[in-house]
């Protein structure tokens, strides 16, 4: 196999196994079309019960117990249940079939199950501000002393629009980015829309099967030697795609599967903008390059160098990266509609609009 065809291969491993146990998939999110599942991981709608406090119901206050108790069940828990009878309710109707129609209600239906649940069981009733129990959410994290390099601030995104439907980003203080996921006729709703799917990725992400365990290892490893119809002497070779992928797994052991998908955007990008190519053929080495990336942030120094690549591109190829932007930004609106975590597809637009506005300084984004 190339080291082109390698490095494919790594960074497609990779992009599975991160949205492997999304919430969002399991329920039929992503049009229909979920990530295979590694044989003997459960998914994400059908958790074991974990124990959390609950914070009262005003934001940024010091978390404390809430009045309904739960016992040995914990909300995220009864979360999920209540998600999972969603999904499996449509599932018995539609003779198993999800078609992309019901596969948007199933995702609306669930993403409400576990608000409504999370507001039940922190605030004792059933309705609640989602953005502030979203932004309350990873204040009781970052008090409880989660590793918050940029504290626990949540924030939203509107896009530039004077008309409905309107669309609203919102960034996780980790990284992650997700987005309104139905159609919006006010900024408002809009900014709720995004707090849901981010408040339901979250509640489910501090659940231990979103943890990388030595199980989950073994398991990912074994689906991909099927995949990729390789043999058990290249999971211990480092110079295979499969010896890759175990490296990048065991290096994250311990991560929660959102913390991993915010380290694998870094490889996405660095894939797509065709940096690891270019990091091969000055014979790095394959072990190199993801022990340094590994440790690097998405920054604007990252981003502005990606920026100035495709500029560089477009002299070579006129109008390149109008023509990438028109694929990056139908691949945005397809993964915010199905509930999908974002932040590579909007990094990506981001990038590209960044490097159109250096080539075309009045040009606005469409």
């Amino acid at each position: 196999m190339q080291d082109e065809d390698q490095l494919e291969e790594i960074v497609w491993l990779l992009n599975q196994y991160s949205d492997s146990v999304s919430p969002t998939m399991a329920t039929g999110g992503g049009g229909g079309r979920p990530a295979p599942m590694p044989r003997g991981i459960k998914p994400a709608l059908a958790p074991k019960p974990f124990e959390r406090q609950q914070p009262q119901h005003q934001p940024f206050q010091q978390p404390q117990q809430s009045h309904s108790h739960l016992g040995g069940r914990s909300m995220a828990t009864l979360a999920a249940d209540a998600a999972a009878s969603v999904a499996q309710s449509h599932a018995h109707r539609g003779h198993g079939q999800m078609n992309e129609a019901r596969a948007k209600t199933v995702l609306k239906e669930a993403v409400d199950a576990v608000v409504n649940s999370f507001a039940k069981h922190t605030h004792g009733y059933g309705r609640v501000n989602v953005v502030e129990a979203l932004q309350e959410f990873w204040q009781m994290k970052l008090e409880r002393g989660a590793d918050l390099k940029n504290g626990a601030l949540v924030v939203y995104e509107s896009q530039p629009t004077t008309t409905p439907p309107y669309v609203c980003f919102v960034s996780l203080p980790g990284g992650s980015c997700f987005g309104s996921f139905q159609n919006c006729a006010t900024k408002a709703e809009a900014r709720r829309s995004a707090a849901k799917i981010a408040l339901m990725n979250s509640v489910f992400n501090e659940h231990p099967s979103r943890k990388i365990s030595d199980e989950f290892i073994d398991k990912a490893v074994s689906d991909a030697i099927q995949s990729f119809q390789g043999s058990s002497a290249d999971v211990e070779d480092p110079s295979t795609g499969i010896g890759a992928f175990k490296f990048m797994l065991e290096a994250n052991r311990g991560r929660s599967m959102l913390e991993f998908q915010e380290l694998m955007t870094v490889f996405q990008l660095l894939h797509w903008n065709g940096s690891l190519k270019a990091m091969r053929e000055r014979n790095c080495s394959r072990q190199e390059v993801l022990a340094h990336y590994s440790h690097r942030a998405l920054d604007d120094d990252m981003r502005s160098q990606m920026a100035l690549d495709w500029i560089a591109r477009e002299q070579e190829t006129p109008a390149i990266i109008s023509q990438e932007l028109e694929v990056a930004e139908r691949e945005l609106e397809s993964a915010r509609l199905a509930g999908r975590e974002l932040r590579f597809y909007k990094e990506k637009r981001d990038i590209l609009v960044l490097a159109l506005s250096q080539i075309n300084p009045n040009e606005t984004m469409a």
